[in-house]
């Protein structure tokens, strides 16, 4: 995730303010320079890091805190608190006008920051919402842009409109518009036309189709590598054309994070979703709260367990845990907790999400190694997949030559499933007859395998 390194760089110099017993003004005062640097680091505006400091100095320096029994878990909440502030207290919706109404969408942002992608991601989710979405492909300059929208929106069962790349954006935004009402769609999203930069063309066009066409939302999409630049361009455009909230992308890449905490501050217009994949269902809904808790290195369960409500096929899940009490799982149950597991990110991203659980930056957890694993269990017959005790050593032989690895990695992984499936059986065990133990876990279930 983009903050791994500004978690990791927080989490150490809160294990500071922990370890002592008492804090003294200059201890906090040198804490929260570390913490501005890190913050600085991370490509956040220097304003808006200046003033995020002053304010959890002033609160964090008070007579009450520094004779206080846990002063360094104090300061680390008004941190949290000042995250929050600062990324948006509250969680935005964009608004849509009830009923058959049609709201009428513009999707802005310059090329390379997956903005036609985006605009897909979004019908998705109002689709997925019960509302009925119209793409309307108003980009006529960058190669492959109609096609594109066209493809994506064949992937989310949501209809494209398109005239080609000879009539003028503005003609097409109005007529998209007139072809939503004949088709009773009540959501119109524009795609429209980026540039490399910023220039007075593509703001002339956008501020057009705003004058000819009732636009009801104005989102921006941004891309969350770009740091400081990102919080440059959202600051421009919302300047020419009055945004009324942003969508950050590439927020699951290896970038510093910063635009994700200042473009709040800086244009006081709240971040709608973030990308947090190339996939079409990676577009998580921005939680200020959510997202202060995961950089500081808390976990975000909530977001966990929605990804598993999501994803996890309840009947399957409940037919596991029969398998589990009863020791009978096989490597089919395997695949597929490893298939829900890649569906809710992948391994690196279930850990992110946990508290406790922030990673090194210089932990690389790579979610493709788990392709040996399915390789191996694929290169299995379906019988041995169904009863693993029939795997002799001339079928692990097959299996590894079917899997192009070594025989180590076959023996390794069968025991491995030996091992967890004894584990299973006990802890059901442990779990069951006199009910559940004192303190256990209620109803919180991992994907077996992890």
């Amino acid at each position: 995730m983009a903050f791994d390194s500004l978690t990791a760089k927080l989490q150490n110099v809160f294990k500071g303010l922990r370890g002592k017993g008492r804090l003294t003004e200059a201890d906090v005062k040198a804490a929260l320079r570390e913490v501005k640097m890190a913050l600085l680091e991370a490509d956040a505006n220097f304003k808006v890091v200046k003033e995020f400091t002053k304010a959890v100095q002033e609160k964090a320096t008070g007579e009450d805190v520094l004779n206080s029994l846990t002063p360094g878990q104090t300061v680390i909440k008004y941190v949290n608190e000042e995250l929050v502030r600062m990324m948006g207290e509250t969680t935005e919706e964009i608004k849509l006008l009830p009923g058959n109404e049609i709201t009428v969408i513009m999707m802005c942002g310059l090329q390379g920051a997956g903005k036609t992608t985006t605009t897909a991601k979004l019908a998705g989710k109002f689709k997925q919402k019960g509302r009925r979405p119209l793409l309307v492909a108003c980009d006529v300059y960058r190669p492959a842009a109609i096609e594109q929208l066209q493809i994506n929106g064949d992937k989310q069962g949501v209809p494209v409109f398109s005239m080609g790349t000879g009539h003028d954006p503005v003609d097409i935004a109005r007529a998209g518009i007139a072809h939503a009402k004949s088709k009773d769609c009540n959501v119109v999203i524009l795609d429209t036309a980026g540039r490399l930069h910023v220039d007075e063309d593509m703001m002339e066009e956008l501020a057009n189709i705003k004058k000819e066409v009732e636009v009801h939302q104005t989102i921006l999409v941004v891309d969350s590598m770009t740091g400081q630049d990102a919080v440059n361009v959202a600051s421009t455009f919302h300047e020419k054309l009055t945004v009324d909230g942003v969508i950050l992308t590439k927020l699951d890449s290896d970038t510093r994070g910063g635009a994700a905490l200042s473009i709040r501050a800086m244009t006081g217009r709240p971040i709608y979703y973030v990308g947090m994949g190339e996939k079409l269902s990676d577009l998580e809904q921005f939680y200020p709260d959510r997202m202060a808790s995961r950089i500081l290195g808390m976990g975000d369960v909530l977001t966990l367990i929605e990804k598993a409500e999501a994803e996890i096929d309840e009947e399957k899940a409940a037919d596991l845990a029969k398998k589990i009490r009863k020791a009978e799982f096989d490597f089919n149950d395997f695949l597929d907790q490893m298939q829900q597991m890649k569906k809710m990110g992948g391994l690196s991203s279930i850990l992110s999400m946990l508290p406790g659980m922030g990673l090194p930056a210089d932990l690389d957890i790579d979610d493709d190694a788990l392709k040996g694993t399915e390789a191996i269990i694929y290169s299995m017959t379906k019988e041995e997949r169904g009863n693993p005790a029939i795997i002799n050593p001339s079928r692990k032989r097959r299996i590894a030559l079917g899997a192009g690895v070594d025989i180590s990695e076959v023996n390794r992984l069968i025991k491995q499933f030996e091992q967890s499936r004894k584990m299973m059986k006990q802890m059901s065990g442990m779990m069951s007859g006199k009910g559940r133990r004192r303190g256990g876990p209620r109803g919180f279930k991992f994907p077996f395998g992890m």
